[in-house]
């Protein structure tokens, strides 16, 4: 059974990339925070909880926002939906802010709200809590992007049926370095591509994730 890209975004540099559409681009936003929060903003998402999450949360928060924005997972069971991401960094820039706090011995105050996303996978629970999804989830470090790390242990989940549809792809926030890109498998015989956009069918491999990363 072949799997399907149903719909994707990336964020990345300022940009905004929807299915292949510019969403999103503000020349003169210089800040990540004023990057986020302008998308959050844009797109009238509604989640108080976005502005106390940490930078690279928010960033695989707004990816995977605007990718079930174009394609909804309403017809799965909160069990059949599954989130596999990557990056190089795992929380490192979380760790230095957390550590920044522990530092100065005479000034000790560790936050427990910076503590709290001092690991990778929380960038999942935060879309999994968001969107009730209750299905296989993983974080996978690799030095850089690999699509063909992704792809196979996706498939793996499809493949022992653990999943239906699954939500992958990369995250990155290191001080300057921001990027993401979220896409959304499911076999293809069970639907079909982006209701909004569009989308040509896209065969779920290294090759599409790879050619995607570079979309922007």
């Amino acid at each position: 059974m072949n799997r399907i890209i149903t719909a994707y975004s990336v964020l990345h540099d300022n940009k905004v990339i929807v299915n292949g559409r510019l969403l999103f681009y503000q020349e003169n936003i210089t800040k990540f925070a004023d990057f986020v929060k302008a998308v959050f903003k844009q797109e009238q998402f509604s989640y108080p909880k976005f502005y106390k999450m940490d930078s690279i949360s928010k960033l695989g928060f707004l990816a995977a926002e605007l990718v079930l924005k174009e394609k909804t997972i309403a017809g799965y069971s909160p069990l059949e939906v599954g989130m596999v991401m990557s990056n190089s960094s795992s929380s490192l820039d979380t760790d230095i802010t957390h550590n920044e706090t522990i530092n100065n011995r005479s000034a000790f105050f560790p936050s427990p709200s910076v503590f709290v996303y001092t690991l990778p996978n929380i960038i999942i629970g935060e879309v999994c809590i968001r969107h009730r999804i209750k299905g296989e989830n993983a974080f996978l470090i690799s030095e850089t992007f690999d699509g063909n790390l992704l792809c196979d242990y996706v498939d793996e989940l499809f493949n022992n049926e653990r999943v239906a549809a699954c939500l992958c792809g990369w995250v990155e926030v290191l001080g300057d370095r921001n990027t993401a890109m979220v896409v959304l498998v499911e076999n293809s015989e069970q639907s079909q591509v982006s209701e909004r956009s569009g989308l040509k069918p896209m065969l779920f491999n290294a090759e599409n994730l790879n050619f995607i990363m570079k979309r922007n």
